[in-house]
């Protein structure tokens, strides 16, 4: 199926159906995409035919590129509710991840002081204590976790082979709580990355909502995001799980307390 890529390092404002009124920053190629996994929903495509281009900005050109635009926005009286870090692979991969961050905080504090600084990331980095460290600075760390089932886990996010999930859900504790947890939610088929065997996927059948809500009540998040299919995708094999459904698994939860948003909605 089609996907797109985030063509400039600075785009919008646009409306994001969780975080308002979004001027995003994309700290991953123009033209490319580089990424930690290789998710079979992911709206920029598969990684390995996003390749032709590999230049990432500097610290400087984003410093430049981002006060440029916050004047822009002043002048025009324009509301920015989220500075948001995505873009088309995995932000915190940046070498000077940690610096832009400081970059950004200053900008906003300067220009646009409503704003809230976000990134959305799938966590693999937060391992690295300067990339966790900029995290925990920011408005809203949005990390994902979408499956606590390996299996799944492997299937839906093909992630690098470095990449270890009990060694993220470890580093997420570390947050004590204060950091937004991001879930994708969809069934179809995957080929698993080591077996090459077709699995069947379903995020709604019961081992997968029971772990997921464990995780939930382990790590304890400020408050939940889940959400399904909204785009494109580069696999034809999944489809999305409705908002009636994801409200039905996240109830359990907001009975005991916890904020959760279903496609940008509140429960």
């Amino acid at each position: 199926m089609a996907t797109k890529l985030f063509e400039s390092l600075i785009v919008g404002p646009i409306h994001s159906r969780r975080l308002g009124s979004s001027l995003g920053i994309n700290l991953l190629p123009e033209h490319g995409k580089i990424c930690s996994f290789d998710c079979i929903y992911c709206e920029c495509g598969w990684n390995n035919e996003r390749k032709n281009d590999t230049k990432l900005p500097t610290s400087a050109e984003v410093e430049r590129a981002l006060e440029k635009r916050a004047k822009e926005i002043v002048k025009e009286g324009i509301k920015v509710d989220s500075i948001t870090f995505s873009g088309n692979g995995e932000p915190t991969i940046h070498p000077e991840f940690a610096k832009i961050i400081d970059i950004t905080l200053r900008i906003r504090d300067c220009y646009m002081k409503g704003a809230k600084v976000s990134v959305l990331s799938n966590a693999s980095m937060i391992w690295k204590d300067d990339i966790r460290e900029a995290l925990m600075k920011i408005d809203n760390p949005i990390l994902k976790i979408d499956s606590t089932i390996e299996d799944y886990m492997l299937c839906i996010n093909r992630p690098a082979e470095s990449y270890s999930l009990s060694r993220t859900i470890e580093n997420l504790k570390k947050f004590e709580g204060n950091f937004i947890l991001q879930t994708m939610f969809l069934r179809g088929k995957a080929e698993h990355p080591v077996t090459k065997e077709i699995i069947e996927i379903d995020c709604t059948n019961s081992a997968h909502v029971q772990k997921w809500r464990e995780l939930v009540r382990e790590l304890k998040p400020r408050q939940i995001m889940i959400y399904s299919l909204d785009r494109d995708t580069p696999s034809d094999q999944i489809s999305k799980v409705t908002p009636q459904e994801m409200a039905q698994i996240a109830q359990p939860l907001v009975e005991q307390g916890f904020k959760v948003k279903v496609n940008g909605e509140d429960l």
